[in-house]
Order: C-alpha cells, then structure tokens, then sequence
C-alpha cells in the first residue's frame, strides 16, 4: 500500500521539522518528506488540511493487565486504547499476574500484541522475582525475548545490597533499569501526600522524603555501577533537583513525569474523590511548578501516561480503601497539549517529550519519521475540542481525575507500519 499524506503541518522534533510538508508511505516504511519518490503513485491520500502529521506517539508507563488480570482491561482494548490516542509504540510495565519475570510470559505477550497489529509493545521485564526484590532474574534470557529494560514497577527493593547486585548486573550487559523512586518503609500504607490536605482528610501521608531518599540511594549506586538509569514518575520538587544535579555531574541518568502531575495537586483530592488516588500522589503546587520546570529546562526528558486501567468497583470504595490508578492511555496527547499550551511552550517541544524523547530513553528506534524508518504516524487537530467521558474512552478503564473536562487535542487517524489502524 502507497499512501500519501498531504497538506498537514509536518511536525518531527527529531529532524528539526515544523512545517507544511506531504509524507509518503510505502511498503510500511517512510519514503519521501515534502516530495515524492521518482515513480511513486500513491493507492490512497490523507488529506491532512488543518491537521498536525507527527510521529506516533511513544509512552513509557502503561499497564496492559495480560496476562492475568483481563477483570481490569484486555490487552486488545488497551492497544485500541493507545492507538486511538496516537500512541504507536508503549512499554508495558511487568506488574501482570504472572509477572514477566520468566521468557515464555514475555514471549507469549509480544505474540498476543503482535497478533493483533495495533501499538508496537515493548515489555519491560521483571527485576527480580515477582517483583519481591529478593532474587534477580535472569535479564540475559528476557533480554532475548524482547524486554528492552527492567523494572520493579511499584514495588520497592529494600535491600540496599540486591539493589547494587542488580546494578552491577545491568551494567555489565548494557540494560538499563527504570525504577520508581520511593522508599518502601516510609511510604507504607500511606495514600496522600503527607501535608495539610492529608491531615485534614484524615488520610495517612507519604512524605517527599520517602521519594528523595529512594532517588539520592539510587544516584549513588549508579554512580558506583554506571548503569544506565531511568526514574519513572517523579513526583517532587527536591527530587527533580536531585536529578538536575546529578545530571550535570555526569551520570547516565534521566527521568519522565506522569502527565497528570502537570495539571492537578494534592487540593484535587477534594472530598476524598478516588479518582486522585494515585501512585506516586498527587503533591503541592510547588512541586507541580517544579515539575513544569524541570520538563522545560529538560531535567525530566519525558512525558508519560501512566496509564493504570481500574474496575470501577474498585474505585467506589472509600479513598484509603480504593485502588489506585487511572486511565492515562487516551489523554497524553491532550494533556501534553494542555501543559504546553499553558507555559507557552512551543508544539515541537512538546511533541519531542512523547515521541523521540520517549524513544531514546527506551533506546527504540522510534519516534521519529526520518526516511527509511516505519511509517507510524498521528494525525491530530490540536484545536478540536472533545469531552473526557467514560463513553468516550475506549480503554476498559474509564476512571479519570479529568472526567467531565473539556481539553483539545483530538486524534484523527493512526497509522502503524503504514497501516490506518485507527
């Protein structure tokens, strides 16, 4: 198939490109930017008038909930989910039922997603044994099947000594960890960010420190290793700073942030709404501020969906009681659009943070539509207004802190290796 997509404003951080140009597609590949390949003539043309043509979307941070955990959300809806919000290629964290600490597991879950050709999945594989932190896993033979990093998802390691065993380990073969920084002892059983708002609520709190510690014991054991080091899901301030130093002091470190951290704080709780109930939680305007920040001075190089599909029994339970987690899949691209938009950051900046950025922390080849890369593309009017309502969502999980909200940045056509999958 040939297709032509012509008269969108082409927009390509990872060539430097923002402007009007056609895109031309063959054979699932990218073959021409702005004029056709001599000989082409294409079977189908897009008519991208008014519409933004960028690479497809890239997020670091999704929950697919297969194998095991389908009451929640079915790997096919999922990736309906993802494409239908410009998401072409997702890491699929090893948090499922069983954990993707074995190969067959991850095996059969690049077969499942590669049966039903929608988003590229790149799994995450365990880092120790269902996720216990006690025995770490065999990363070489994950590695073979397809994992392009490790990951304890949500869940601590509390020996200080596996933790280094790991690293070193890591390093030695080149993967690189993403881990969430939080420390387990003191964020246990917590559910709020510890501050006023949680005192008042009655609910039990979960200090910046507990995040901080975490990610000054990381910083100093990659020092020591020189894994490769990814923070997912910052939450702080003082932890944003903390990689801004660290960074600059040379280590090969970089960190995302969850894309609703950027529009809501621990005031969004409100009268216990469930639906804020989230890991890490939601914490102070400053700390939103410095998020905002540390994504636009480039201290955090990537925007994520942290997409965590919950039955909506589960949320109907008290806050403390709820699971945490929300739908995320089908809104990074608005509220990517919306955070930019606020701080008068330009389109292409913002777009680099969900798709080449995103790729490159991977180490993916994606996220760029450079000739001779696949055509995976998003088209979206950044302008149309939609509603964030269940009906609205394909995702099995339609609990949102943003339902109800009007936000633009509406999909139009997905294209995955040159195919309109949605």
């Amino acid at each position: 198939m040939k297709i032509a997509i012509k008269n969108g404003r082409l927009i390509d951080p990872k060539n430097n490109i923002d402007a009007v140009q056609d895109v031309f597609i063959a054979a699932g590949k990218v073959v021409g930017i702005g004029q056709a390949p001599a000989d082409f003539e294409a079977n189908k043309s897009l008519d991208a008038t008014g519409l933004i043509v960028s690479p497809g979307l890239v997020d670091m941070a999704v929950r697919l909930r297969e194998p095991g955990l389908t009451y929640k959300a079915t790997l096919e809806s999922e990736l309906e989910a993802a494409v239908a919000g410009g998401i072409t290629s997702l890491a699929c964290l090893p948090d499922t039922n069983p954990m993707l600490d074995e190969p067959g597991l991850v095996e059969m879950l690049n077969y499942r997603a590669k049966q039903l050709n929608l988003a590229h999945v790149y799994p995450l594989g365990a880092l120790t044994k269902k996720l216990d932190g006690k025995q770490i896993t065999e990363m070489n033979e994950l590695s073979d099947k397809g994992c392009v990093g490790f990951s304890q998802a949500d869940n601590s390691i509390t020996d200080s000594s596996i933790l280094l065993s790991t690293m070193k380990y890591a390093a030695t073969y080149g993967f690189t960890l993403f881990l969430r920084a939080e420390d387990y002892f003191l964020s246990k059983d917590g559910v709020a960010h510890e501050g006023e708002i949680a005192t008042r609520l009655g609910l039990k709190g979960i200090p910046v420190i507990a995040e901080t510690i975490a990610i000054s014991t990381m910083i100093q054991l990659a020092s020591e290793t020189g894994v490769r080091l990814h923070l997912c899901r910052l939450s702080s301030a003082e932890g944003v700073n903390l990689v801004r130093i660290a960074k600059k002091s040379g280590l090969k470190i970089s960190c995302d942030v969850a894309a609703h951290q950027l529009h809501l704080t621990e005031h969004d709780i409100g009268f216990f709404n469930s639906h804020c109930h989230l890991t890490p939680p939601l914490r102070t305007e400053r700390d939103k501020n410095a998020l905002i920040a540390g994504l636009k001075d480039g201290t955090i190089d990537a925007i994520c969906s942290d997409h965590c599909p919950v039955n909506d029994d589960a949320k109907l339970l008290p806050f403390a009681e709820s699971e945490r987690g929300a739908t995320g899949l089908e809104l990074l691209l608005p509220l990517t659009l919306k955070w930019a938009t606020e701080n008068k950051v330009s389109l292409k900046d913002a777009i680099s943070k969900i798709t080449s950025q995103a790729a490159d922390n991977l180490g993916i080849n994606a996220g760029n539509l450079s000739v001779g890369s696949d055509a995976d593309i998003c088209l979206f009017d950044a302008n149309e207004y939609w509603q964030i309502m269940p009906k609205n969502l394909k995702s099995d999980g339609k609990n949102s802190p943003f339902l109800g909200l009007e936000i633009a940045g509406k999909v139009k056509r997905t294209l995955v290796h040159g195919n309109i999958v949605f």
